[in-house]
Parts: structure tokens; sequence; C-alpha cells
């Protein structure tokens, strides 16, 4: 089936689908993505994801070409005409396409870009991988300060993810001064041996989790402790659990950390509940 996809106002088969090549994006990485989760042919906390949208443009003082409204019927209809019961919707803006390669940003009339597309995933809440868990390494930090804006350079977390591919591994755990940011796309967690959830605290440094955010308030409803730190791979090593989230995974455990058991290297009690508690919830939410 060919997927039906939204550019810059229009619906049209993903193999019609043109953008200029003077985008911004695709010659500066100048553009900013969500990515929302589809489940029973709903959205996902689009409401979150739609205001870090707006933090992400506001940063980068690039315009919205749509209205929340207008995006969120953007979403529904590309979840309505390609059939998703669960899966993903990819949304970028870009700064859009000037007359020709300039470091200099485009003028102020010039349109921004706009580009949407689905990505079927059946079981995405069944995934098995949440049975068994993962395996990551650690991955030196060396991207920009600004982690929080999510932009579409994702070179290094690519190259992260690839060097744990090589070590056969799922992926990376990026370690700035000795400490754990996040992984390549996820907000990084451990539980203590005392049951208490440990993640870094928001900055400039990582990424502000939409997910993240909802676990650690279902967590803290469900009067699981949480400490918002900086914590260090050997600590990870010694927890109790480990996991990370983002919105096309959930809520995903971790079982070891550069070849080191984390626990007895199985998935561990809290991990399952806390996702079981935010599929249940997210889904009472959904749009």
């Amino acid at each position: 089936m060919t997927r039906t996809v939204y550019v810059n106002g229009e619906y049209v088969p993903e193999t019609e689908a043109k953008i200029s090549i003077f985008d911004r994006a695709f010659l500066f990485a100048d553009g900013v993505y969500e990515v929302t989760s589809v489940l029973d042919g709903k959205l996902i906390d689009f409401d979150g994801h739609a205001k870090r949208l707006q933090r992400s443009l506001d940063e980068l003082k690039m315009r919205s070409p749509v209205t929340t409204e207008e995006l969120l019927e953007i979403h529904r209809e590309l979840v309505r005409v390609n059939e998703i019961d669960e899966g993903l919707i990819y949304l970028q803006v870009t700064r859009g396409a000037a007359a020709d390669r300039d470091f200099a940003f485009p003028p102020e009339d010039t349109p921004p870009g706009i580009v949407l597309f689905t990505q079927n995933k059946p079981g995405l809440a069944n995934n098995p991988t949440a049975q068994k868990g993962i395996k990551v390494i650690s991955f030196e930090d060396l991207r920009w300060g600004r982690r929080d804006i999510k932009t579409v350079q994702l070179l290094y977390p690519s190259l992260g993810k690839m060097a744990a591919k090589e070590q056969g591994c799922d992926d990376a755990w990026l370690v700035e001064d000795g400490f754990v940011t996040e992984g390549t796309s996820n907000n990084a967690y451990i539980v203590t041996k005392e049951g208490t959830i440990v993640t870094r605290q928001l900055s400039n440094d990582i990424l502000h989790g939409i997910t993240r955010a909802a676990v650690l308030r279902f967590a803290r409803e469900a009067q699981i402790k949480v400490e918002e730190r900086p914590f260090t791979i050997e600590e990870a090593q010694n927890a109790k659990e480990a996991f990370f989230t983002s919105a096309s995974a959930f809520v995903m455990p971790v079982v070891e950390i550069d070849g080191e058991k984390v626990g007895d290297g199985t998935v561990g009690d809290m991990v399952p509940r806390i996702r079981e508690i935010y599929l249940e919830e997210m889904r009472k939410a959904a749009v």
C-alpha cells in the first residue's frame, strides 16, 4: 500500500512527494521535528508534542506554517487515510526554501516547509523487546549544546546507534563529564536498590521528553520516589533496574550496560509496572 503523506499543504502519494533542493533542512539541518505515537487509531499526548514543537520553533525564531488545530486535523487525516491502528506520525517543520544556498536566513516572508508521514507499526504496544529488555553501550556525548531543541541534526546520535550495533547491542547512552545525559533517541533512567527512579534533570543538556514528563507524573502519583539528577554508568550498572522512555518505545527496560548486567540481567518488576501504567493512562487520554 502506498502511503499518503502531507507536504507543504497537500496530501499526496509518497511516490509523488517532492521538496526543493534548497530547503534549509536539507542543506543546513535547519528544521525541527516531532514523532507522535498512534494507539487504537488515536494520537498519544498530541498536546504535549504540539507544545514542544512550538517551543523548538520559538527557540530557533522559526514560524509555524499551520495552527495547532490545523496540525491536529492533518494528523487525524493521515491516520484515517493510511488506516493506522498502531504506529507513528513523523512531523518536520523547516525554515523553508530560499532562492539559493546561503548561511544567512532567507527573507522573513519565505514560507516554512512542513512534511508529515505515517509509519504503520502493528504490535507497537506489545513489543516483545519490552519483555526481554535491551543492551546499551556508553558513548561520548559530542553533540551541540542545545539538545533541548528537537532539531533534525541527528547524525551524531546515528553514529552512537551504529556503534552500539557494531558491538552487538541495541542503543547507546551518551556520557558527558562522567555522567549520562540521555540515549541516542530517548531519555535514560535507573531504579535504585531502594526503589527510587533517577533521571537527569531538565536543562539544555537533554531533550525535554514528552514521554518522560508523563512517566514521571504517573510514577509520583503511584507513590514512587523520583530524583532528578545525573548518574554515572557505574551507578547504572549497579542499579536494581534501568530503562529508557521515548514516544516510539514508551517505556523500555535496559538489562545490560557496557557488558555488565543490570540487576540479574533480566527485566525487573518496576519497569513493566511503569510501562503498564503509562500505556493505560495514555490510552485513556488519547485523541
